[in-house]
């Protein structure tokens, strides 16, 4: 009997080789090359014509289309994060760090639903029953009529969701956990989920109910497994956060029904996840608006305007090696471009400095408009003078030291005003280009065309207000 053909699939991005070799070859991981055994080729002569295959009919891109029905699960959050809910025959796949809530908010989505006379399917491969039911009783929802099953065998799973009455929501708690027989590799591995994950997608688009699967992250904070099963389910959830802090982001990165880079904002409660209605007054509820370094930053989250403070410390460097650079919540590279910007268009060197980054409270920014607001902050903290406390700032910063306009801008001053916010620094508008913005009532802007202009602020403040003498200048120049 002839040996299976095997081959060896990077467990980080599906590609697959003959040969397994420490690193991957097209994403560069290592230590991600796992075996699977190679599907068998069809007999020959089974082309579309020798299965019965048929043309399909073709239509054009004009047409009505009614939007798809929804789930409500009656968590503001989660259905702004969904777009308005769970759509029905859709499959919708969950990460998050272990022990970050996504258990726990799937559970209360679950009960939510199944006291709304919805039936839910709550199919765990990790927990004992009993071990769900503890949790429930500690977050209250023990009576809600939730069907539970410990369960990790595929065709097991697959008898239970074909069975009657059909549910309108399954979810799968993980998808890792799961194995089919027929597969010789261990649960957890590329063919394992790869094939779980297709079996089950195609029960649920074929009896029309909604799926959630959830999935480990690996430790560079990304989904476990192949790539593919990304691209297999309709939506891609992450539930963010640190331990360390109360809250929780849901932050979407992929939704075929729904706006992308969505975020729903909770806080973790001895009740479970509670929703946070003004996410802004949340992130900023500690914050001291006299402290050097500190500087608040209008950012969009997806269509929600959030404010958060940057904070900035810089201090001498600690010994003779090279000087630290520190990034919480923001991309390290990209402070390497705005000091090098401070440094070559600006006259502010950094050089000897230790310079510490960190976006309060735990929010993960990833937008270039935060460039005015981070140049602020460590401006603010190597002068050591504070920033205005009722200012905020938005805007990109180029690498020849322009102020660029982002996006949605009225979204932004519009949440700063309803903060109680006063003034607000972004980029100088070019005469002739775009519609004048609509400036709520109140506050005050202050437009910055370069960022020179924003250091020489922040330097000279008495300048800045009107006055003629100036302090001696406390930058540090190249």
């Amino acid at each position: 009997m002839p040996k299976p053909a095997t081959r060896f699939v990077c467990t980080a991005c599906g590609a697959a080789f003959a040969k397994w070799a420490g690193q991957c070859g097209a994403c560069g991981a290592w230590n991600t090359l796992a075996e699977e055994a190679v599907p068998r080729p069809g007999p020959p002569g089974s082309g579309a014509a020798a299965l019965g295959g048929r043309a399909v009919p073709l239509v054009g891109l004009r047409g009505e289309s009614e939007a798809p029905p929804r789930l409500a699960s009656r968590i503001a959050e989660l259905d702004r994060v969904l777009g308005g809910g769970f759509v029905p025959g859709s499959a919708v796949l969950v990460g998050g760090d272990p022990g970050i809530g996504k258990s726990t908010l799937l559970l209360q989505a679950a009960a939510s639903l199944a006291r709304a006379g919805r039936r839910v399917l709550y199919l765990s491969g990790e927990e004992s029953v009993d071990q769900i039911r503890l949790r429930a009783a500690r977050l209250g929802l023990a009576e809600a009529p939730v069907a539970l099953a410990a369960v990790s065998a595929l065709r097991d799973l697959l008898a239970t969701l074909e069975a009657e009455p059909r549910p309108d929501l399954a979810i799968v708690d993980s998808i890792q956990t799961v194995w089919l027989e027929e597969v010789g590799a261990a649960p957890g591995t590329v063919a394992q989920v790869r094939a779980a994950a297709a079996e089950l997608i195609r029960a649920a688009k074929a009896r029309g109910f909604a799926l959630v699967l959830v999935g480990h992250v690996t430790k560079e904070g990304a989904l476990a497994g192949p790539r593919v099963l990304e691209h297999l389910v309709d939506a891609v959830l992450y539930l963010e956060g640190d331990r360390g802090h109360a809250f929780r982001i849901l932050r979407g990165v992929k939704n075929r029904f729904g706006a992308t880079d969505e975020i729903g904002v909770f806080e973790m409660t001895a009740r479970g996840l509670a929703e946070v209605a003004n996410p802004s007054a949340l992130f900023l509820a500690e914050r001291r608006g006299n402290v050097s370094g500190s500087a608040v930053f209008a950012g969009v989250e997806g269509t929600r305007p959030v404010l958060v403070e940057i904070q900035a410390l810089v201090s001498r460097r600690a010994g003779e090696g090279p000087a630290r650079r520190a990034v919480v919540g923001w991309d390290q590279g990209r402070l390497a471009l705005l000091l090098a910007v401070l440094e070559a268009r600006c006259g502010v060197s950094f050089a000897d400095r230790d310079v510490f980054l960190n976006v309060a409270g735990g929010l993960k920014v990833s937008e270039p408009a935060a460039d005015l607001a981070v140049a602020a902050a460590l401006v603010s903290a190597l002068v050591d003078r504070p920033t205005e406390a009722d200012c905020v700032f938005f805007g990109e910063v180029g690498l020849s030291g322009e102020v660029r306009m982002v996006g949605q801008a009225e979204a932004r001053l519009k949440e700063a005003a309803k903060l109680g916010f006063a003034t607000a620094c972004l980029p100088k508008r070019v005469a002739g280009r775009g519609r004048a913005l609509a400036v709520p009532e109140g506050l005050r802007l202050w437009e910055v065309g370069h960022l020179a202009d924003l250091v020489a602020a922040l330097a000279f403040p008495e300048r800045r207000a009107g006055r003629e003498e100036a302090p001696r200048p406390a930058v540090r120049r190249s």
